[in-house]
């Protein structure tokens, strides 16, 4: 069981928590929508729950909680700029499909 970060993904949650002067690492968690049945959710901890799990890689932690590390164990979170955007990008190994607009996924 592991979630692990690119640099790139590592680096942008080094900066944006040193930035907001508080935190404890990403946290990532999966809700119920979209045209595909799931979402990634990503914020940042600032406390650890009772029943996460905590990955890290690359000194940033990584907090999930346990229904939610189901859908995506061996997840790898990368960072990317396109232009103007920038967005954090997953390769999840257990999507079996995706809508077209990239929001959300099916497992």
């Amino acid at each position: 069981m592991a979630i692990s970060l690119t640099e790139s993904a590592a680096t942008r949650v080094r900066n944006f928590l040193a930035a907001r002067g508080h935190g404890l690492g990403l946290r990532l968690s999966v809700r119920r929508t979209g045209c595909s049945g799931f979402a990634y959710v990503v914020n940042y901890a600032d406390e650890a729950q009772p029943n996460d799990l905590i990955f890290e890689d690359r000194g940033v932690k990584v907090f999930v909680d346990p229904s939610s590390l189901e859908l995506i164990d061996g997840t790898v979170v990368d960072f990317v700029k396109q232009g103007l955007n920038e967005a954090f990008r997953f390769r999840n190994p257990n999507v079996k499909g995706e809508c077209g607009c990239g929001e959300s996924f099916s497992v």
